[in-house]
């Protein structure tokens, strides 16, 4: 059974973005069975940038050498937040279209997941703290400490939440991600 196991695992790679036009965030998990392991995240410092036409690019080539250089089977993007600035959420909806522009031009599907959504999938609690995801994230990807910048972690959650949403481990119900999760760590209830 052994190998026979092994062959018929499908493993994929879900490439996780949090947008933005100063700190933009990204995430790779590989997907094995049901366990995630993190492969690899961090930042893309934008701020030095004060041409937004410029960021746009920067955006655009560094999503495109973390595809190139991972592969991922997919990327899910955070959905940008209504907000009372219609002028920064112009800019982040750029951000997050150069992004996508980056995934399709190398023909990798995307999804789009509201912040209500992801917090909801990787906590159980809709309107969870930035800081709440990220110690979630550090017990469900076994991470030995959290991302220093949020923007890091909440891509890492964009990423979980898509392989919730995948039809996997959502099949049997809205919250069954999260079910999964207790049930297989009790521990966790209090």
């Amino acid at each position: 059974m052994g190998k026979e196991a092994k062959i018929n695992t499908k493993e994929k790679i879900i490439l996780g973005i949090d947008p933005g036009t100063n700190v933009m965030g990204y995430g790779l998990i590989q997907i094995r069975g049901n366990a995630m392991e993190t492969i690899q995240y961090g930042v893309i410092h934008l701020k030095k940038y004060s041409d937004h036409a410029l960021k746009l690019k920067k955006i655009f080539d560094r999503v495109t050498q973390i595809i190139d250089e991972y592969h991922p089977d997919s990327v899910a993007l955070e959905a940008p937040f209504y907000g009372e600035n219609i002028q920064s959420m112009l800019k982040l909806g750029r951000a997050q279209g150069v992004a996508m522009a980056a995934a399709l031009a190398k023909e990798i599907s995307i999804t789009e997941y509201s912040p209500k959504k992801v917090k909801q999938s990787v906590t159980g609690n809709g309107n969870a703290s930035k800081e709440q995801v990220a110690e979630m994230l550090k017990t469900l990807l076994h991470l030995t400490e959290i991302p220093k910048l949020l923007d890091a972690s909440d891509a890492l959650a964009v990423a979980v939440c898509h392989h919730f949403h995948s039809g996997r481990i959502q099949s049997s119900g809205r919250n069954a991600g999260w079910k999964s999760f207790l049930a297989e760590n009790p521990e966790r209830l209090k």
